[in-house]
């Protein structure tokens, strides 16, 4: 052993102790809040929940208010969820808005042109976004490009498919009308559409506990199946991040994928399965949104690839990868959904959204920076 006691001043053995007191030191509680990446999204989610108890009007916080805001926080969360888990994994999908439009087309075809059951449409459509996603994360890797760029390709590819497909399947229009009357009825549908925990909710309007119309029909008749999978998908995201050994793959592979490989990571695997999930997710909401309206256009899914990511990255996704959280990214949606409804509650212009935006994007960047120099010492 190398005698490093005239460096220190300490003799080996001494050494050896400080460096075991040192691993074994115990951390602050505010310490390990401070390095939990859903912090700021946490914290930002508190003061716009406090901006609308000031300026909005009070319905806006019924259980009616809290589902429509919740609504398209989900749609949008399910895609930031999935976003997320790949910038952590050190890659980007902006073709995921795009991918919802032609995923939306394909689900639709499915069961208009071909006449599928409502399951095989779903279980079809979600194999031809894997198979996409997949494609996406083959060339990324073997071509070695921006992940950045070739999306941004697919981007424009899936939404220009999604134009020129949905114009043939109808003879000459952007929409395709009908899906939902071709879905039929039956548990398959129910697991995808509308809203669940009626019966609940029903007794709990007889109860008086929610409030409910003169007739005795509860003012909110259950929870939007969309919310339902939003959340099953946030638990489903997170325990498979905090919990699993593919978990930790996808941490190793955004933060240092050539040490990753060393340490026997299938990173090619890991960030192609990435891409995969993100796709399958686009086209999950797209079954969900087309069964609710019953149709399907070609901006579907419209600029939801940029909100999605600046959910993530309010939620504590790097942009350099290898750090982030799936329920940073939950509590991201619900802060876009709190925003993008709560305005309509206030007299502000809800123009003013497209201002939040930006503005929440920057802050959350320099927030995240801060946070990490002050854990971890950096200058």
């Amino acid at each position: 052993m190398t005698d490093i006691s005239h460096v220190t001043g300490h003799t080996p053995a001494e050494e050896i102790k400080k460096i075991q007191d040192e691993r074994l030191k115990e951390v602050s509680f505010i310490t390990k809040i401070m390095r939990r990446p859903e912090l700021g999204a946490l914290a930002g989610l508190v003061l716009v929940t406090i901006f609308f108890i000031a300026t909005a009007d009070p319905s806006m916080f019924t259980l009616a208010g809290m589902m429509n805001i919740l609504s398209p926080a989900a749609q949008l969360g399910i895609l930031a969820i999935a976003a997320a888990l790949l910038m952590i994994g050190g890659e980007f999908d902006l073709s995921i808005g795009s991918m919802v439009a032609f995923a939306g087309l394909i689900f639709g075809s499915f069961l208009i042109l071909t006449g599928w059951p409502l399951l095989i449409a779903i279980a079809a459509t979600l194999v031809v976004a894997a198979l996409l996603g997949g494609l996406n994360g083959q060339l990324v890797i073997r071509t070695k490009l921006p992940s950045f760029i070739v999306t941004l390709a697919f981007l424009f590819i899936l939404r220009g498919l999604s134009l020129v497909g949905l114009k043939w399947a109808t003879g000459g229009s952007t929409q395709m009308r009908g899906i939902g009357d071709n879905a039929g009825e039956g548990w398959v549908r129910e697991m995808f559409s509308g809203n669940a925990l009626e019966a609940l909710f029903s007794w709990l309007a007889a109860q008086n506990i929610i409030a409910k119309f003169p007739n005795g029909t509860p003012t909110v008749t259950g929870v939007p199946v969309s919310i339902v999978w939003f959340i099953l998908f946030a638990i489903a995201a997170t325990w498979v991040l905090l919990r699993t050994r593919a978990g930790n793959w996808i941490f190793a592979s955004g933060g240092d994928a050539n040490a990753a490989r060393n340490s026997g990571v299938p990173v090619d695997r890991v960030k192609t399965g990435l891409f995969m999930l993100t796709a399958c997710a686009a086209a999950l909401v797209a079954i969900l949104t087309v069964l609710d309206a019953g149709s399907t256009d070609s901006r579907r899914g419209f600029q939801k690839e940029f909100e999605a990511i600046i959910a993530a990255v309010i939620g504590g996704c790097l942009l350099t990868g290898g750090y982030g959280s799936a329920i940073g990214a939950f509590f991201g949606a619900i802060i876009f959904g709190m925003v993008s409804i709560g305005l309509t509650y206030t007299r502000f212009d809800s123009d003013w959204f497209q201002v939040f935006l930006g503005a929440m994007l920057l802050l959350a960047v320099l927030f995240n920076n801060f946070i990490r120099r002050k854990v971890t010492g950096e200058r």
